[in-house]
């Protein structure tokens, strides 16, 4: 649905819902986290559910500091990760592009 996928162990590109724009609250809240203090986490999962129909959780990547932008109407934003992914899930979030 999205075009979120790891571009290193160390940069997550995310890219926002399609009415997202730089200037709509949303994109605001994302591009001036920092001047309101705010903090990003990335959670990520590879697939939705198991081979059993279960909820797949998601993992906890960490906080995430803001790198650059472009676009909108989504916004594709590259963060970059406080802690390197685990290879596995770099192997996982990669194929994703």
């Amino acid at each position: 649905m999205y075009k979120d996928y790891a571009i290193s162990p160390e940069l997550f590109h995310r890219e926002s819902q399609n009415a997202t724009s730089p200037g709509s609250p949303t994109g605001k809240r994302y591009l001036a986290r920092a001047a309101h203090g705010s903090k990003i986490l990335i959670f990520t999962r590879g697939i939705s559910e198991d081979v059993t129909v279960l909820t797949v959780p998601y993992t906890c990547l960490g906080q995430v500091d803001y790198v650059q932008h472009a676009g909108e109407k989504p916004i594709s934003i590259t963060w970059r990760m406080h802690r390197p992914m685990p290879a596995d899930v770099f192997a996982a979030a990669a194929v994703a592009q």
